[in-house]
């Protein structure tokens, strides 16, 4: 472990580990398998990184994504660890050249796609090369439960058989108590440590409201808290990503579609954009986003209900990595609710995995209608204890109000079981609310006791004791049946009158406008330096054609601003600056803070 801190101070620049890195890395050092679960931005990379780095041979890490290797590896080269990968980018020249290296024993590390892994040339390149361990990224990625499911990852419990020797540490940002069993069986794990850092990302803000007018909500969160911001706006379907996209260029902002659908050019593209480019927002299904490093994303928006808590959570995970303020937005409404169960029914899952699947569906809504803190009933989801207040959600910053939703409830209620159980919301607020039409004549609806009785109610506020009843599992929608809603069983008692109900009252929201992510090493700190200590950080990666934070994260930057380095040694002090970021960067830096007046 006296190697593994050198390392992490020489290479990576962070002068201590984080809880339970240190742990993580001393047992995949000393040949344990380990599985770890880490937050995004929780720093899981360095869990397999420096004991790959400590111990002798290359470091595999089974990476899902090309992007996301490409990146890593950028990132690797700026420390001057030996990084590269073997994916479908390269030319034939080019895979020889790194199977070379590795043969050479000139890599440090390597990064596979699990199709690439069992290739036999590439199982026979492994067999001969010196291999320090085995990291498996995204490993809920093999998890059938899982929220991103690659068939791919079934085959790395070969690992185990065919390197017996050689240490696996799998990694993931998400995994409930089901995913991780399956994870520590499908990759043969049972002799593994497990490691599960706390879940808890307190700089980000979670605000989830109905939806009412989503582009106008959206529009307005935009421009009233994160004008020239980036971030991540998440939609079901492809078309919407490319219509919301189109419509928030026109309404001035520089955003960018992201789906499976685009040739790989356009999202290639579009992405590097992200990455490289200050104020971008992309457009995205959850094709997009895993294994992005980008720290400075302020927000994360959701203009659909997300499948799961699983996918909720590491979708609004890549906002603040940075640790700077961040927002996790979202709205929601019925027809949500409608499309993912269409998905879930038209899904090749049995019928074992369609009602596991229901049941995540019914926890995400459940944690949209909840009136306590979402955080707390976020980390309760995944096993962990908090607060039961946490001072930075919108049930915590603005208690929603509740009513007695009885009589109410019950009117839904009736509704739905006397016309048969064979319609939709909006057919059955216009029974509720008397509404004259053809259709409620021709199937003489209008004469049934229930004709009429919540025109008291406005449509808006139907619309939610309809939804509110469907998260808490008193109605469920029949996809069957075009969106029919039914009675589930717990609805008899409250249809009897034997008991009551309160819902959450919709009220308009104040909004208030979070705070500015504060400046740059608080308000003490020169803004004319840190401008110019950005351009020359921007000028570096356009040399290199890498995204800016390649070179120095912000904290880096805030760090230089308010210590003000005067040599290469101070400047090897600061965090995130290794022995080779020292070497390569420490005198343009160092010229940018010596020509401010103020500095001088």
């Amino acid at each position: 472990m006296n190697d593994a801190a050198r390392v992490l101070q020489d290479v990576f620049g962070h002068k201590a580990f984080r809880s339970p890195q240190e742990e993580i890395v001393a047992t995949v050092v000393g040949g344990g398998d380990a599985l770890v679960l880490m937050p995004t931005g929780g720093g899981k990379s360095l869990c397999y990184q420096v004991p790959a780095l400590v111990r002798p041979g290359c470091g595999i890490v089974v990476s899902p994504l090309i992007a996301l290797m490409q990146n890593q590896v950028e990132a690797l080269r700026q420390l001057g660890v030996r990084a590269s990968f073997l994916n479908s980018t390269l030319d034939a020249l080019g895979a020889r050249a790194i199977e070379a290296a590795l043969l050479a024993g000139t890599l440090d590390l390597l990064y596979v796609a699990p199709e690439r892994l069992f290739q036999p040339r590439t199982v026979e390149l492994l067999q001969r090369a010196q291999i320090a361990l085995f990291a498996i990224d995204e490993a809920h990625c093999v998890s059938q439960w899982g929220h991103d499911f690659r068939a791919d990852y079934l085959q790395l419990e070969r690992l185990h058989r065919e390197f017996p020797g050689v240490p696996r540490i799998a990694l993931t940002a998400t995994a409930d108590q089901r995913t991780r069993a399956e994870i520590v069986s499908r990759l043969d794990l049972g002799a593994a440590r497990h490691f599960v850092a706390s879940f808890d990302r307190p700089n980000i803000r979670y605000r989830i409201g109905p939806k009412t007018s989503p582009q106008a909500q959206l529009l307005r969160f935009l421009r009233e808290e994160h004008a020239g911001d980036s971030g991540i706006v998440y939609c079901l379907s492809r078309n919407k990503t490319e219509d919301v996209a189109r419509w928030l260029v026109a309404s001035g902002f520089d955003a960018l579609p992201y789906h499976a659908g685009l040739d790989a050019a356009t999202r290639a593209a579009n992405q590097a954009r992200f990455l490289r480019e200050d104020g971008v927002i992309v457009v995205a299904t959850i094709a997009f986003g895993m294994g992005i490093d980008k720290p400075d994303v302020r927000f994360v928006a959701h203009l659909d209900l997300p499948k799961t808590v699983e996918s909720y959570y590491q979708e609004t995970g890549r906002a603040g990595r940075d640790g700077l303020p961040a927002d996790a937005w979202l709205v929601h409404g019925l027809q949500d609710v409608i499309k993912l169960r269409q998905m879930l029914d038209a899904s090749d899952g049995d019928e074992a995995h369609r009602r596991a699947e229901q049941q995540r569906l019914n926890a995400m809504l459940g944690l949209c209608e909840i009136t306590t803190c979402r955080r707390h009933a976020l980390l309760h989801y995944f096993g962990e204890e908090s607060p039961e207040r946490c001072g930075n959600c919108d049930n915590c910053l603005e208690p929603p109000q509740t009513w007695d939703a009885t009589e109410s409830a019950r009117m839904a209620l009736s509704a739905v079981l006397r016309t048969g159980q064979r319609y939709g919301v909006n057919y059955l607020i216009d029974v509720l609310r008397g509404s004259s039409g053809e259709r409620i004549a021709t199937a003489g609806h209008d004469r049934l006791p229930t004709f009429g009785v919540g025109a008291a109610l406005d449509v808006t506020t139907w619309r939610s004791v309809f939804r509110q009843l469907v998260a808490r599992a008193y109605l469920r929608v029949d996809m069957g049946d075009y969106g029919a809603v039914r009675l589930e069983e717990k609805a008899r008692p409250l249809l009897r009158g034997d008991t009551g109900i309160e819902l959450r009252r919709e009220e308009k929201r104040s909004r208030t406008r979070r705070a500015a992510a504060p400046a740059p090493g608080g308000s003490g700190v020169d803004s004319v330096l840190w401008d110019a200590l950005r351009a020359c950080r921007s000028a570096l990666a356009a040399e290199q054609n890498v995204p800016p934070y390649v070179i120095f994260h912000d904290s880096t930057l805030r760090e230089m601003c308010e210590r003000l380095p005067r040599d290469e040694a101070e400047f090897g002090q600061l965090g995130g600056v290794g022995e080779r970021k020292r070497e390569r960067y420490a005198a343009a830096f160092l010229a940018v803070i010596r020509s401010m007046p103020s500095v001088g």
